[in-house]
């Protein structure tokens, strides 16, 4: 049986960890087999929101209270996250993927290379234009760079060319999209991302 492959979820509060996963199990849901973990700081809001929103089941969602700094679950002290792994992967022996949604932190946030196989940093166009300039190590490690609610970028008076000008010049190679997760305009181009660089499912 092939190990999992796990897939962190990281942004700042309100860009849309939880919905972009949402979306990708509700798209993949026939295909795949999937979970997801969910980090919050006090409560398990998010792992609720999932339960409550989308079509994976309560046994292949888990909820970690993390307390105080919530990039330290994710990075510096993991074993919260590895352990809820662990029970997912001997719950759901099928599993292909497992997604890691980080607690909203600061765009300096990483996942642990020992925690996930893959990244994904979701940005929203709400926090403004110069957002990807800033160039936080989120956004530049991380394997898919996303940023959603481009819908609302006349009403901020963000300019999305300039935010894709930008998003090149720092991502060089690594790919990056713009979503509006509220009508999935986007989300294929996630989907692909999955299906071929990390599913790897053109090779089989």
């Amino acid at each position: 049986m092939m190990e999992p492959i796990c897939i962190g979820i990281g942004g700042p509060v309100g860009a849309g960890k939880t919905q972009l996963i949402e979306r990708i199990t509700r798209r993949l849901n026939d295909e795949v087999s999937m979970a997801a973990i969910t980090n919050d700081i006090y409560t398990i809001e998010d792992a609720k929101i999932l339960a409550a929103n989308g079509v994976l089941p309560l046994d292949r969602i888990v909820g970690i209270e993390t307390g105080g700094c919530p990039h330290t679950a994710i990075r510096e002290d993991t074993s919260m996250n590895s352990a809820a792994i662990e029970e997912l992967k001997a719950k759901h022996p099928d599993l292909q993927i497992i997604f890691v949604e980080s607690g909203g932190d600061n765009l300096s946030a990483t996942f642990s290379p020992e925690l996930v196989d893959f990244s994904i940093y979701i940005i929203d166009v709400a926090q403004g234009e110069k957002i990807p300039r800033k160039a936080g190590q989120g956004m530049i490690k991380s394997d898919l760079f996303v940023i959603n609610k481009m819908d609302l970028a006349p009403y901020v008076g963000a300019d999305l060319s300039v935010m894709e000008r930008d998003s090149k010049e720092f991502r060089g190679e690594k790919p990056f999209c713009f979503t509006n997760l509220k009508t999935d305009e986007g989300l294929d181009t996630v989907i692909d991302w999955l299906k071929h660089e990390v599913l790897m499912l053109d090779l089989g």
